[in-house]
């Protein structure tokens, strides 16, 4: 049986600044799945340069191909573009319940802290550190209300981003493929667990062939 993994988010969630196709979180995680004995089908709905506003047509298109899970990467364009946080918040999470009613299985990863991004000038960091963890907060509230797992994985990917500016692209704002394996090895636990209670329900199922976007 075929796991279908669907993918949506932002530009992080599509894998731009990656080297290859094969760095992207996406791929990353679904090797890893496959090491753990799943045949997966991954489809990727996400958008660069989307934020929650994005999410709902996102989510149509994902739940019309049946997935058994699903990875949401949102948060930094909703910082970036000044979306107010109880509103993306409450949009994450009505895409999480049409997941969820589509019979998918829904990991969120919330907006990153944007404060270690290279561009960012020293004086404003702590401006945007706070307005990260707001977003961030409000976005885990909604989320796990609508039934989704939450892999709040800022706490270790901020320390090694802050640290290695090579875990960024050259355009020092997306990451690098080291800067994707740093962000796909932290959320590899929560994808695994999920897919491993998916195995365990017998909902593990095939929805169609091939890859996508």
């Amino acid at each position: 049986m075929t796991l279908a993994f669907a993918v949506l988010g932002d530009s992080i969630a599509y894998g731009q600044g990656a080297s290859r196709p094969a760095d992207t979180i996406g791929a990353r995680l679904t090797a890893g799945l496959t090491r753990d004995g799943h045949a997966v089908d991954l489809r990727v709905f996400a958008v660069p340069g989307a934020d929650s506003r994005g999410l709902a047509a996102q989510a149509r298109r994902a739940a019309a191909t049946s997935p058994n899970l699903a990875l949401i990467i949102i948060g930094a364009n909703d910082i970036t573009h000044l979306v107010p946080p109880r509103q993306a918040a409450t949009l994450l999470g009505d895409a999480v319940r049409g997941l969820r009613t589509a019979g998918a299985e829904v990991v969120v990863a919330p907006a990153p802290d944007l404060s270690v991004v290279p561009w960012v000038p020293p004086q404003m960091r702590l401006l945007v550190s706070t307005g990260s963890r707001t977003m961030r907060q409000e976005q885990i509230r909604a989320a796990s209300a609508a039934g989704a797992r939450i892999a709040d994985i800022g706490a270790v990917t901020s320390v090694a981003f802050g640290a290695d500016p090579a875990l960024f692209s050259a355009d020092r704002f997306h990451p690098s493929s080291a800067g994707y394996a740093v962000i796909a090895e932290a959320l590899a636990p929560a994808v695994r667990e999920a897919a491993a209670g998916l195995k365990l329900c017998g909902t593990d199922r095939r929805a169609g062939a091939g890859s996508g976007s």
